[in-house]
């Protein structure tokens, strides 16, 4: 390889002189070119210029070798981390791209100045290229989902034309009330799972704490049966921001660029989301409204659990978890007691219902 490049040294050189004795004008190119035309005063200045430019690649060679490596490995890397589709759209992206340079090139070359057009037209397909495959792939899912959305108003399919994606975030996961609320059919749309995500529950999963290694565990397999059971379609999306490095900035920006909508439980990435404009579900808040609602004067039957913060109070709960105080309870702890309603209060964690004993 060294010599290889001491060779396109050599030759580079030998251009760089013709194109400075042939094409080249500057002040007194009458007067060198009087002396140059001699053909060993030729000869000795393209072997002194071509050995020089030899030398001097075959020095630097190392470096060359080792830079082109390395680019090569990288891209090699990428694109094996990349998902085929991704792959594929790019490569679309790209033709499409120069398609649309090619014919912009046939109006630049109407510009009557001298190398001005190849320059531009060098250009355009480079930057068109480019932003072609950067669409091609950053765009992927939308394309992807226009397309399903038009196959789905052809086939007379019963999902919603206009269901947004949902992005799911690591918390959502690991609770698991996702599985039972897309089984159920009331969360309409393409479920995306971020690789960034896959990734912080993979750290979870590995923990050294128990509890956390359990709820990684979970989360993941969670995912695996929402895969497997699932009429949705429930994705990976490898799209990553490196310029970020908080997994709840990364979920916002990957939920704006793909104009889906995020599945969370977590309150202040919910405040966040709220603050830049981000469609936001809640799995808490969901579960809130879904809580039996019950009026001053019901009756009921409860099972009180153990004792409440004041005096004489005990403590119970309703099937859906909403937390029951009853007064002068304590003394039927562990027992099921017939209670009346008196009250409710709605808090920002949940709703209380305060209630007494039937008489």
């Amino acid at each position: 390889m060294r010599v290889l490049l001491a060779l396109v040294g050599i030759g580079i050189g030998c251009g760089i002189v013709a194109w400075v004795l042939f094409s080249f004008r500057y002040p007194g190119f009458d007067y060198v070119m009087r002396y140059t035309t001699i053909p060993a005063v030729m000869a000795a200045i393209y072997v002194i210029v071509g050995l020089l430019f030899g030398i001097i690649f075959f020095i630097i060679s190392p470096k060359i070798i080792d830079g082109v490596h390395g680019f090569f490995k990288k891209l090699e890397n990428k694109l094996t981390e990349m998902p085929a589709l991704d792959i594929l759209f790019g490569v679309l992206g790209i033709m499409i791209g120069l398609l649309f340079a090619f014919l912009l090139s046939l109006i630049v070359r109407t510009i009557d100045i001298p190398v001005l057009p190849e320059v531009i037209t060098i250009l355009l397909f480079f930057i068109c290229g480019y932003y072609g495959g950067y669409i091609g792939v950053t765009r992927r899912t939308e394309l992807m989902e226009g397309a399903a959305a038009r196959r789905n108003r052809l086939a007379g399919s019963i999902v919603p034309d206009g269901a947004r994606a949902k992005v799911l975030d690591t918390s959502v996961i690991i609770d698991g009330r996702i599985y039972d609320i897309c089984k159920t059919g009331f969360l309409e749309g393409h479920i995306i799972v971020p690789a960034f995500v896959l990734k912080e529950l993979r750290h979870i999963a590995d923990s050294s704490d128990v509890m956390r290694r359990t709820r990684g565990r979970r989360g993941l397999d969670i995912l695996h049966t929402m895969q497997c059971e699932l009429d949705q379609q429930v994705t990976v999306e490898e799209r990553d921001y490196d310029d970020i490095d908080e997994v709840d900035l990364k979920l916002l920006r990957l939920a704006s660029d793909l104009g889906a909508v995020l599945v969370t439980n977590d309150y202040n990435l919910n405040k966040v989301a709220a603050v830049q404009n981000t469609p936001v579900l809640n799995i808490n808040e969901l579960a809130n409204a879904l809580r039996s609602v019950l009026l001053p004067g019901e009756e009921l039957s409860l099972s009180i659990v153990k004792e409440g913060k004041e005096a004489g109070q005990g403590i119970g709960y309703l099937p859906d978890g909403t937390m029951v105080i009853v007064e002068n309870g304590k003394k039927h702890i562990g027992e099921t007691a017939d209670l009346v309603v008196t009250s409710a209060l709605q808090t920002s964690a949940g709703r209380l219902v305060f209630a007494k004993l039937r008489v």
